[in-house]
């Protein structure tokens, strides 16, 4: 089928958009290429720095002919997402050796758990961790030891910080090797439940936390359909990583033998392999247009709003919310994983997971089939299911899928649209993810009560001063103000509310765990309250209409009024846990919708200084 024409069109507003950046960012890769620090131009003082601890590997390191990998890692045995990285690098040397490659971990970059930190002080450190993430992988990938790189990381904000980082090293090809979910436990919407039991007091601490560790009870990513397993999906679907090895089970046959084909395959495609693909070249307009449509169909994390624009940024793409949106109108959910249904990812996968996701959506003209990827056939063989035959995969077409509760067909789908829209209005824009919102939530229409902390809504509604229609308005909470911390402790208790009938929206400059799902919620409002954003001007009892159905976020209040009303001043910044290191970040930052990130604001600057004069 060809392409859908509303998926034609936004790429091409997308390159138009992004021609300058994007010509300027290839000639800087070119320059990398050929001007840049490569191992066969490290004196050989330098070159006996890097390799005086690689025995058994000095010979071939010093073959200026061979493919060394470099290895980012973000391992830590505190994530559990991330404890299974921890013997992957010595698999990785391994694997290497296998096809006369070599491997070295060039650096570690660190990889914060936003549910230890979630509705927690860390949590203002965590979208700035991205920036520190990407700078860490290019402080690794700046010595100029290799000719392919592999990034091992999985969760929230840690694979678009590392992508960030390596497209900046995009003239080496590069790969991402998943750990994979861990296997289900307590069931999602139980989970929920004993959550909201707690708010209302109706169970214990012992039951809470009962509940929590039968949810979060082994090594790999959450089971839910969160902002990680989302990372996987983008990844998988930009072709960035091995065919269908986004939701393998850790510490399994199947999981090792794909580490195992990614890392021969990246020695295959490094620049000294017999199919060299960079990784700017991977990266390109198309590739990001195909995470979008894969975020949308799949109803994946609203977070991936702030970093896809990021990412792309990274590759010298302009994406914005409008694009997102527009694209969302044409893309159809075919996918229902917790929060938008009861099943994880682990069902997901069973019943068909990403191969089957790929495949539909290419038949319906709805993914760029000419992108190039890690994969020696291209994006088709992202539509091939894999299997363990003894010690080697082999993959097999996509099936339809076996449960249709879950996964289904373009042609059937559980709604037709992506659920995920612009919010515009005299409150400015916003984010607002639909997917998992019942039809009679799309409509929110009630007086505000407005909060500068996430914790003073809990304390509020202890008080009994929430139990009403209300649209709870959080501010100060975006990028300048507080590094933008995910309010997702605020679900529980909303959802209380409006399981008594209450109609209940939240408005936020902040942002909302990916895993958030059936309360209402224009989120990631800009330009945010601590720039004096029109949100600053919000007072209690003003009535605020949140209307998913029109894309509306408005105070209904006389506009002469409106605009005679000066922002409220900003609260003094928070000190402590590390927030007072962070900003020189908050200060320099860029909007939510441009990617929120002080690293990509600063490095624009210095770009557009140089121009064309990349040399």
């Amino acid at each position: 089928m060809s392409l859908n024409p509303v998926v034609e069109s936004v790429t091409a507003r997308i390159i138009e958009r992004s021609k300058v950046s994007r010509r300027r960012y290839l000639a800087l890769m070119e320059r990398n290429r050929a001007k840049g620090v490569l191992r066969p131009k490290l004196a050989c003082g330098n070159l006996a720095h890097a390799i005086a601890a690689s025995s058994p590997d000095k010979p071939d390191l010093m073959r200026p002919t061979g493919t060394n990998i470099g290895v980012i890692t973000t391992y830590n045995d505190m994530l559990s997402a991330h404890q299974p990285y921890g013997r992957y690098p010595e698999q990785i040397k391994l694997f290497a050796r296998e096809v006369g490659a070599t491997a070295q971990v060039a650096g570690g970059a660190p990889a914060m758990c936003d549910g230890v930190t979630q509705g927690q002080e860390g949590m203002e450190l965590s979208l700035f961790s991205r920036d520190v993430i990407a700078m860490s992988t290019a402080v690794g990938l700046s010595h100029g030891m290799f000719e392919g790189v592999a990034l091992l990381g999985i969760c929230d904000k840690i694979v678009p910080g590392l992508l960030m980082g390596a497209l900046r090293f995009g003239h080496l090809p590069a790969m991402l090797i998943p750990a994979g979910p861990m296997p289900s436990g307590l069931p999602n919407k139980e989970k929920q439940r004993i959550r909201q039991l707690y708010v209302q007091g109706k169970v214990g601490q012992d039951e809470l936390m009962e509940a929590e560790n039968a949810s979060y009870h082994s090594p790999g990513t959450c089971t839910f359909y969160g902002t990680a397993n989302t990372n996987q999906m983008m990844v998988e679907i930009m072709g960035l990583m091995m065919p269908d090895s986004a939701f393998i089970n850790p510490n399994t046959k199947l999981r090792q033998a794909m580490t195992r084909s990614g890392i021969h395959r990246l020695a295959e495609i490094g620049l000294n392999g017999e199919d060299v693909r960079p990784l700017a070249h991977c990266v390109d307009e198309k590739a990001i247009v195909n995470a979008a449509v894969g975020l949308l169909a799949t109803g994946g994390s609203t977070n991936h709003s702030i970093h896809l624009p990021a990412i792309a940024r990274a590759a010298g793409i302009l994406i914005d919310w409008e694009d997102i949106s527009r694209l969302s109108s044409a893309v159809p959910l075919i996918t229902r994983v917790y929060p938008s249904g009861s099943e994880d990812v682990n069902a997901f996968n069973r019943v068909g997971g990403m191969p089957t996701v790929i495949a539909e959506l290419t038949r319906a003209g709805m993914l760029h089939k000419d992108i190039l990827t890690v994969s020696r056939g291209g994006f088709s063989d992202y539509a091939r299911r894999a299997s363990l035959e003894g010690d080697e995969i082999v993959y097999t077409h996509a099936k339809p899928s076996t449960d249709t509760d879950i996964l289904r067909d373009v042609a059937t789908p559980f709604r037709p649209d992506g659920g995920m829209r612009l919010m515009t209005g005299n409150l400015g824009r916003a984010i607002y993810k639909s997917s998992a919102i019942a039809p009679e939530h799309l409509t929110v229409e009630a007086p505000a009560r407005v909060f500068q902390d996430q914790h003073d809504v809990l304390t509020a509604y202890q008080n009994g001063e929430l139990e009403r229609d209300v649209v709870v308005v959080v501010r100060f909470q975006g990028p300048e103000a507080n590094g933008m911390p995910e309010l997702h402790k605020l679900t529980p208790t909303l959802g209380v509310l409006q399981d008594r009938g209450f109609k209940v929206a939240l408005l936020t400059d902040g942002r909302m765990s990916g895993a958030s799902g059936k309360v209402p919620a224009a989120i990631h409002v800009g330009p945010e309250a601590q720039v004096g954003g029109p949100i600053a001007r919000v007072r209690d009892g003003d009535m605020i209409r949140v209307c998913a159905v029109t894309g509306q976020i408005e105070a209904l209040v006389d506009a002469a009024e409106w605009e005679s009303r000066k922002p409220v001043p900003p609260p003094l910044p928070a000190l402590g846990t590390g927030r007072e290191l962070f900003a020189l970040m908050r200060s320099v930052h860029d909007p939510a919708e441009a990617g929120g990130s002080a690293m990509l604001a600063q490095m624009d600057r210095v770009i557009e200084a140089v121009g064309d004069d990349i040399h």
